[in-house]
Parts: structure tokens; C-alpha cells; sequence
């Protein structure tokens, strides 16, 4: 048998419209359409849909292309890039629209509509007088009108009424649309620009676009966006819709049911990679496996095991997710994880913080910190002078009897040549020993000395990270705390 043939090298995009910030639900559809062009070499272009002109803004834009260059979701064509099919932004694509619209009347297939809103409303209202259930259909009274008097319009496409329009879809199979389900619908504005149909199609052809992939509440739109490729004799590019992002109840994903904005799992501490590992999870599996760096990401990604089922945000795997790439070093080395947490700490009131005990700190809250901001507040002890203490721990543990124990362990820890936890802990078990006391009566003073709180990592390996002078010094400031409190 003949070889296969080779995959075609895609040529995808990501179209945002500049209205707010990025949605996770964009992010995702983002993220699975960089992944196919990058397993195959193929370009990920980013076109800013700006047409809808009341909602767009610059600051929109900019916090997009901030979002996605955060999550690492880079693109080879688009603003601030460039590349040949410039403007990629459709406010400025304008002429381009009009002279597709012009064709389409000239070849019959569109024609110039004179209704107003005005007419419409009217027909609408009576439609609904008839039957209050009805849903209003454009009844195409200006689409056999051959005079062209000097009013304003819009120009409508004209559809076939009769046989279907079908297209064959990546992950939902051949879908097909009865023509008499469709209507007359708008595709150039008073204004010129286009809507959403014409200019999407128009620079998808023009930018060559090789495979459109979107959220499944754009397969409404396919149809008549089909008929627009056909209409201008244009190949019509492969297809795929995304299952969609649901709330816990099943219901559109919005804020009030969760942090919606990528920005918003930035600024709690997440990763990129854990970003992008949860969301590539809605709609795409790979076995049972849940866990995935970048690289495995791109090699195991493919359009056949995207499922059709829609899936339900749950913050709390989310958070578990973010987690596991923060505590597994082949995610997030330490050396990575040191430069993340910085902005962090800094945010928390440690701007500098040392980065040879930063390192040493870093293994030991691993296993502890969710997130950048909680490893944040693991850390803050190792910096912060004095420590932080914690209210309840202070009053319970940092007592009058507490001060001569105190006392006696920074005696035995101040005669250990090789400040590294295993001396450091004989010399606090030969403490215990001499005074015949139990561990828990030296412990936690002693934890409270140090760290501020009744919880931290290894009392030895927390002494060995501080150091034998800040040691010290926190175990005598602590005595004195404890007489002070007598």
C-alpha cells in the first residue's frame, strides 16, 4: 500500500473581539488551535474583530495580547507581529468588505436592502400580533427590487430556499441545515462594516486560513458562512466546534459562577501550563492521564479525541491542577518557580528577598503551596524580620514558661559547628534529654520563635534555611517575648 499523505500544515487563528478581557472560553479555543498548528508546523494567526465599535477598545486589545503572551500561546502572524496579510484588524479591513459585497450583488447572490428599522419593527409587531410564539423571518421585500434609489441600506445575502447546506465538521460529523430554515441575513452595515459572517469569511479566505476552530455556539453561523464561500466560488476551509464551558449548573459560563477573566488566574498564583493544561481538558482527553507540561501537550494533541460533550468548570479540580504543576519539578523547575514567586513575595511586602535562601526555602514549601501567592505566604517567614507572628500560636506557646527552654536550645544550637539539619537536631534531642522534657514542650516555642506560626515545614530544615545568626537572634527575641508577656 501507498503512504499515507502528509498531514496538510495547518494555518489557524484565534479572532477575538476587543470587549473586555480574555475569557478562559477564549483562551481555550486559543490554546487548542495553537497546539495543532505548533504539533505540525503549522501558523497560528491572531485577528483582532473589532466591528462592533461601542464595544471595542485599545485596552481591550492590549489586555488580550497581554493574556496570551502570559499563557505562552504565541503568534506567528497578527498585531505587534505583523506579517503578510496585513491589517489584522478588521476596522481597517473595511474596503476590503465592501468590494466583497459589491461582487456578491453584482453575481446575484447578495442584493441592497432599503427597510428600515422603522419598516421592520412594524412587520415584527404584527408577526407577533398573528402569533405571539412566531419568530420574526426577514420576508424579503427588497430582494427582487432592481432600482437603486439614493437611501440608505444594507446589503443582504440572498439564500437558496431550497435542498440543505451541510458541511462535515472535525468533531461532530456531517452537519446539514435545511436552506428553508434560513433567511436573507445582513451582511454589510450602513455604516460599511461588515457583520460577523461576511468578515470572518472574507479574511479567513484572504489569510488562507487552512482550518476553523471555535466554540460550538458558532455552528449557528456555519451555514450561512458556507454559503458565503460558495457564492464566491472560495474553498471552504476544514471545520471545528468546541464543546463548550459550562457553569457547575450547567448554564453559560459568566462570572458569577467563577473567575472567568485568564488575568484573574495570573494574579492568584497560577502558571500558564496549569492554565492551560485545565482548560485543555474541555473537550480533550488522553486516556485517563490529567497532568501535562507544554511539550506533551503539543505532541499528544489531536482533532480525534475531542469529544462533543460539553463540560462543567470546576474550581476546585482547577486548583488542584495549578497545584500539581507547582509541586512536581519536571513542571516547574526550582529555578522557574523561584522567578515566578518573586512578584509574589514582593506583592506581600518582600521585594528583594535573598535568592540563595530563596533556593533552599523553595523544596520545602513544594509540598505545602497551591499556588504562587499561598508559596507566598509559605515563604514569608524565611524573609520577614521579625517574623509575622500569629496571634493565637503567640498567646498559647509563647508563654513566661516558654523563655527559659528557649533559653537552653539556643545554648545547645549556638555550639553546632555545621549548621545543617541533622546536627541541629541532635543538638535540640540532647536538650530534651538533659532537661527530661517531652519534644512537644520544646517544639512549638520553638517552631513560634522561628516562623511566627504553630505549622511550618521541618523545625530543622527551617533552622538550617534562616541560618545560624537570624536563628539566634529569633530565638532570643522570642525569650524575651515570653518574659514580656509574664
Amino acid at each position: 500500500m501507498p503512504d499515507p499523505a502528509p498531514a496538510r500544515v495547518p494555518r489557524v487563528r484565534f479572532a477575538p473581539s476587543p470587549s473586555g478581557y480574555l475569557h478562559i472560553g477564549g483562551a481555550r479555543t486559543a490554546l487548542f488551535n495553537w497546539l495543532w498548528a505548533r504539533k505540525l508546523g503549522g501558523q497560528f494567526l491572531l485577528r483582532i474583530e473589532d466591528t462592533d465599535q461601542e464595544r471595542s477598545s485599545l485596552d481591550s486589545v492590549r489586555a488580550i495580547l497581554d493574556a496570551l503572551r502570559w499563557l505562552g500561546l504565541d503568534w506567528d502572524e497578527g498585531p505587534e507581529v505583523g506579517g503578510p496579510h496585513e491589517p489584522y484588524f478588521q476596522s481597517e479591513r473595511k474596503a476590503r468588505y465592501a468590494e466583497v459585497a459589491s461582487e456578491l450583488v453584482r453575481r446575484g447572490q447578495a442584493y441592497r436592502c432599503y427597510c428600515t428599522k422603522e419598516d421592520l419593527d412594524r412587520e415584527r409587531e404584527a408577526l407577533k400580533a398573528r402569533d405571539p410564539k412566531a419568530q420574526f423571518v426577514y420576508p424579503g421585500t427588497c430582494r427582487e427590487r432592481t432600482d437603486q434609489p439614493d437611501l440608505p441600506y444594507v446589503v443582504r445575502f440572498k439564500s437558496p430556499k431550497d435542498g440543505v447546506t451541510a458541511f462535515d465538521d472535525l468533531v461532530f460529523g456531517t452537519i446539514a441545515t435545511p436552506n428553508s430554515q434560513q433567511q436573507d441575513f445582513v451582511i454589510l452595515r450602513q455604516n460599511g462594516l461588515p457583520l460577523y459572517n461576511l468578515g470572518a469569511v472574507v479574511d479567513d479566505h484572504d489569510m488562507q486560513i487552512t482550518l476553523v476552530a471555535r466554540g460550538r455556539d458558532h455552528i449557528g453561523n456555519t451555514p450561512q458562512q458556507v454559503l458565503l464561500y460558495q457564492a464566491m466560488d472560495w474553498e471552504v476551509p476544514e471545520l471545528a466546534h468546541l464543546p463548550m464551558m459550562l457553569s457547575p449548573k450547567g448554564e453559560k459560563l459568566s462570572k458569577r459562577h467563577a473567575a472567568v477573566s485568564v488575568s484573574e488566574y495570573r494574579d492568584k498564583g497560577y502558571t500558564p501550563e496549569a492554565v492551560l493544561n485545565y482548560l485543555v481538558r474541555f473537550g480533550w482527553s488522553s486516556g485517563d492521564r490529567e497532568i501535562f507540561s507544554r511539550t506533551e501537550l503539543i505532541e499528544a494533541f489531536s482533532w480525534d479525541h475531542v469529544g462533543k460533550s460539553d463540560g462543567k468548570f470546576d474550581e476546585k479540580k482547577f486548583a488542584d491542577v495549578a497545584f500539581e504543576h507547582l509541586k512536581q519539578p519536571a513542571l516547574t523547575s526550582d529555578e522557574r518557580y523561584q522567578k515566578l514567586v518573586v512578584p509574589f513575595l514582593a506583592a506581600a511586602g518582600i521585594p528583594q528577598p535573598d535568592e540563595a535562601r530563596l533556593s533552599r526555602a523553595l523544596p520545602l514549601i513544594r509540598e505545602r503551596a497551591r499556588d504562587l501567592a499561598d508559596a507566598a505566604h509559605h515563604l514569608d517567614f524565611y524573609f520577614r524580620e521579625p517574623p509575622t507572628f500569629d496571634d493565637k500560636a503567640k498567646s498559647k506557646f509563647l508563654v513566661p514558661s516558654a523563655a527559659p527552654v528557649l533559653a537552653g536550645v539556643a545554648e545547645r544550637l549556638s555550639a553546632v559547628a555545621d549548621w545543617q539539619a541533622a546536627p541541629l537536631e541532635t543538638a535540640v534531642a540532647d536538650y530534651v534529654t538533659e532537661a527530661g522534657v517531652e519534644m512537644k514542650v520544646v517544639a512549638q516555642p520553638l517552631r513560634v520563635a522561628l516562623t511566627g506560626r504553630s505549622a511550618s515545614p521541618g523545625l530543622y530544615d527551617v533552622l538550617e534555611v534562616l541560618g545560624r545568626e537570624r536563628s539566634l537572634a529569633r530565638l532570643e527575641a522570642a525569650r524575651l517575648l515570653c518574659l514580656g508577656a509574664a
